[in-house]
């Protein structure tokens, strides 16, 4: 009867993917372990990597640019640079295209995610990033202002700690890298649980990932992803949802939403996003 259990485990674990999208709740650990950049670079090729920092979300592009290069050298990888992109128009470039066009790994780094998305979508880059991250060529990594545009619907800005209203939280498009989620960043750190509610409230057909600072979402390329780091993954389903007042309500008045389903996951847990199902780090097997 164990070898049977143990069986029906080992059919349930997930096989890691080469590529994988990183989202990153923002403040991950630059100096110790550095287990979430570690991971980014070898899923990025290790020794082999050539890893693109694109630092648009930035009001300092160059400064928080070269500190990931400093990262990224010293855990090996073969070639690190910057795509300091601060207009539309140089996502036209060849070597701008170029450069996504060969490297094995594009690096979104924090700030404001308007500015990021202000010049990145909806632009040739962007193609070649959704592009060959759609067929399991590069792997992606968004920090802070980098997770918070991973999914066709964005959370712009808005507040915390107040009951769940329209007004708690301001929307905008984001990137689409994994369109059916909308992802809140700092999470937890900055008590935002109530902002992401109101934003599925308004849009109960995606998923709500909140991610705390230190710690990853990664989503694999056969629809789960795994939990790395030293916070929590909140996962907000609202697939069960029975009611929601959103529609019928004033901006500030407060939203009622019914049959949420709430999943709080650590490092080591896996959750697979299309199936809505749970899988615990302490029954995966060890390869």
């Amino acid at each position: 009867m164990p070898q049977l259990k143990v069986k029906s485990l080992e059919m349930r674990t997930p096989q890691a993917t080469k590529t994988a999208v990183m989202v990153i709740g923002g403040a991950e650990d630059k100096v110790h372990g550095r287990e979430i950049l570690r991971t980014f670079v070898s899923r990025s090729g290790a020794g082999n990597g050539h890893i693109t920092i694109i630092p648009s979300a930035s009001r300092e592009p160059s400064i928080i640019g070269g500190r990931y290069i400093r990262i990224f050298e010293e855990m090996g990888a073969k070639k690190v640079e910057i795509l300091d992109i601060r207009e539309r128009d140089q996502c036209k470039d060849s070597y701008i295209q170029a450069s996504l066009e060969n490297c094995t790994g594009v690096f979104l780094t924090g700030g404001d995610q308007l500015r990021l998305c202000g010049v990145l979508s909806d632009t040739p880059a962007m193609d070649i990033i959704r592009q060959r991250v759609r067929s399991g060529q590069l792997t992606v990594a968004g920090t802070s202002a980098g997770a918070a545009v991973m999914g066709h619907h964005m959370i712009a800005g808005g507040g915390s700690g107040e009951s769940p209203n329209r007004s708690l939280v301001d929307m905008a498009t984001g990137l689409a890298l994994i369109p059916e989620v909308i992802v809140d960043q700092h999470f937890h750190n900055r008590n935002r649980m109530v902002r992401l509610m109101s934003a599925l409230a308004a849009h109960p057909d995606r998923l709500g990932i909140g991610i705390d600072e230190d710690t990853c979402a990664m989503f694999e390329r056969d629809g789960w992803l795994q939990v790395l780091g030293k916070g929590s993954v909140t996962i907000v389903d609202p697939t069960e949802v029975t009611h929601t007042n959103e529609p019928h309500v004033g901006a500030t008045e407060p939203l009622n939403i019914h049959n949420l389903r709430l999943h709080l996951l650590s490092h080591g847990d896996r959750y697979h996003m299309y199936q809505r199902t749970v899988l615990p780090a302490v029954y995966r097997v060890s390869s």
